[in-house]
């Protein structure tokens, strides 16, 4: 099945979120009617299948929670097989708004990744704590990584051309903080470009994500951790061919 080059797959992770979903999908559908909407229910409890798909979503659903890495995945996997040229990661929960899907999606006219910023002088999301010192620390570093300045490195609301979205089929983590820190630097090492462009981000409409001081902690310990693993990995130049021959 080939879709049209001019339309765009959003693909929706979605776990246990049978509260906002359903908004969230109309909201995207109202926005363009070139946006197509691919929910992947991540092994959810509750109605958020059912919902998905009532409000106008094709949902695709996993048999066990496998994380946003994971969703993801087989996200990217479905707009590949589908022949979409461009993806984007939108969340359920309502705090990506999708007013701006057009704004980020601009960004692969220059990249193929673009990530929508949340600390790049547009809307008043705040972070505060340990959690935003980890923001600023990875920030820098993956500036490093990418060569051009970002000041949002685990912000989810990310856009994908079709190097990247090959790209992330053949290599999207679904460990802690692989779906963000992981699956750029991965990129990055594969020769792909990155930019950013700013957005304002929305709380969620209903339920909550925060964390005390300890959680808040213990993101920064994980995300040091896990970004000084993706780092290390760097991507193996490919071999010889006639190094590759197997022995008779």
């Amino acid at each position: 099945m080939t879709e049209s080059p001019d339309r765009v797959l959003i693909i929706v992770p979605a776990w246990n979120e049978a509260r906002n979903v359903g908004h969230t999908v109309r909201e995207i559908r109202a926005a363009s009617p070139q946006y197509d909407v691919a929910v992947v229910d991540d092994g959810s409890t509750d109605d958020t299948a059912e919902l998905a798909r009532a409000a106008g979503a094709t949902v695709i659903s996993m048999p066990f929670n496998l994380g946003v890495g994971g969703a993801m995945r087989t996200g990217f996997t479905y707009a590949q097989r589908h022949g979409y040229q461009r993806a984007i990661q939108v969340d359920a929960d309502g705090q990506h708004n999708p007013a701006d899907i057009g704004r980020v999606l601009a960004g692969l006219e220059v990249a193929d990744i673009s990530i929508g910023a949340r600390f790049a002088d547009v809307g008043d999301y705040q972070v505060r704590g340990p959690r935003r010192w980890a923001m600023i620390f990875l920030a820098k570093v993956l500036s490093r990584v990418a060569r051009t300045r970002l000041t949002d490195a685990t912000s989810g609301f990310r856009a994908a051309g079709p190097r990247a979205i090959a790209q992330y089929v053949r290599y999207y983590p679904a460990e802690y903080f692989g779906d963000t820190l992981d699956s750029l630097v991965a990129a990055c090492h594969a020769g792909l470009t990155v930019t950013q462009v700013p957005v304002a981000m929305r709380p969620r409409m209903h339920g909550t994500s925060t964390q005390g001081t300890i959680g808040a902690t213990m993101y920064l310990l994980r995300a040091v951790f896990a970004l000084s693993l993706a780092v290390m990995r760097r991507a193996r130049p490919a071999r010889p061919a006639a190094l590759q021959e197997t022995p008779a």
